[in-house]
């Protein structure tokens, strides 16, 4: 695993349980180990930066089969494209309160994989990434429940 994932894997699970007062996944004290179970949950765990139109800078096995993609797919991919354009304003408003409320634990949603399949998720908890210092630095989301959407 790339050293950076390993430390950006860190900083999703602190800045977890700062917002939600517990932790994402059991911890064990190596960075390592801990990045590799974020990796392999079976839940989806994605994260995108705060650029102005956010592209996606990580996401975990589950997440990567979901939205069929790859690794180097994923990381030029703007979070906006993972909702149909027609979900885009009910997606950006999830966002901004996130921002404005530091976790939003109540979201459902319609998403779109790279390939067109459409699935709803329900139950996410979408939170702020912030630093040691407390600095902003993207959003993250997890969800374990979604449900094939027939096409229309």
């Amino acid at each position: 695993m790339p050293p950076e994932w390993i430390t950006h894997s860190g900083l999703m699970l602190d800045s977890y349980r700062h917002w939600l007062g517990c932790d994402l996944i059991e911890r064990s004290g190596s960075p390592e180990a801990d990045a590799v179970a974020l990796f392999e949950a079976p839940f989806v765990v994605v994260s995108h930066g705060t650029q102005d139109d956010p592209v996606l800078n990580y996401g975990n096995r589950t997440a990567l089969e979901l939205w069929e993609m790859d690794i180097p797919t994923l990381v030029q991919t703007p979070s906006r494209l993972t909702a149909e354009p027609v979900h885009r304003d009910e997606r950006a408003r999830l966002l901004a309160r996130t921002s404005s409320d530091g976790y939003v634990d109540d979201y459902s949603g319609i998403r779109i994989s790279s390939t067109g399949l459409r699935f709803q998720i329900d139950r996410a908890i979408v939170w702020n990434l912030i630093t040691p210092d407390g600095t902003r630095c993207g959003q993250a989301a997890t969800f374990a429940e979604w449900t094939p959407l027939n096409s229309e």
